[in-house]
Parts: structure tokens; sequence; C-alpha cells
């Protein structure tokens, strides 16, 4: 599967569980750990949980084998690392805190329900 579709199936599970705020951030050239990342906040630790056990799910059903995940007990926030797209999952108190937009400013950033990365 091409990493924009990876993408696409992440957003589409996060869309499908009520994520705020998804967006998405083409960080290739920026970072040789992966090529984009999407980042999403829940309302609660059982949200944060459980649109992170959707995405797991669903890219699982498109034969995607994680490579692993971090934070699935806590519900603060999830990392499911997808290879070259890593999604990040959390509550918006963390997300402010650890503010991962600012961090990859530098990189081309869209709102991934305004923007398909493939563009």
């Amino acid at each position: 599967m091409q990493n924009e579709q990876l993408v696409k199936v992440a957003v589409a599970a996060l869309e499908d569980m009520k994520g705020q705020d998804i967006t998405t951030i083409d960080v290739r050239g920026k970072t040789s750990v992966t090529d984009f990342m999407v980042i999403a906040s829940g309302t609660s630790s059982r949200h944060v949980k459980s649109m992170a056990n959707e995405v797991l799910e669903k890219v699982k059903e498109q034969g995607v084998r994680p490579i692993g995940s971090e934070g699935l007990d806590g519900g603060e926030w999830a990392l499911l690392d997808l290879g070259d797209v890593v999604v990040h999952v959390m509550q918006v108190a963390t997300r402010q805190f650890y503010d991962l937009e600012r961090l990859w400013q530098g990189a081309e950033q869209s709102r991934a329900q305004h923007q398909d990365p493939a563009e």
C-alpha cells in the first residue's frame, strides 16, 4: 500500500471515530523516521484508545502490519508506527503540550479534511 493510501485509511478511521482537528504533516525530506505524520485529538482517554484501536484495525484490514504502538494503556497519547506513516492520537491538553505541529513547522502541513496528501 502506498503511503498516501495509508494516510487516507488512517484519516478515514479517525474521522469515523469522530476524531477532532485531524492534521496530516508531510515530513519527507525532514526526517528519515517516517514520511507522514497524522495527528488527531480525542475528548477523553477512552476516545483516544478507541480511535487508536480503530486505526490499527482498519490498516490491518488493508494488509498493513503495524510496526508498533505506544501509549494505548494510558489514553492520554497514543502513537501508532505504521512505517512510513506515524499516527499520533492525543487528548487536547496533551496535544497542546507536545505541539507537534510547531515542532514540524518547516514541513508541509495540511488539514486532512481539506487537502489530499497526494496533491
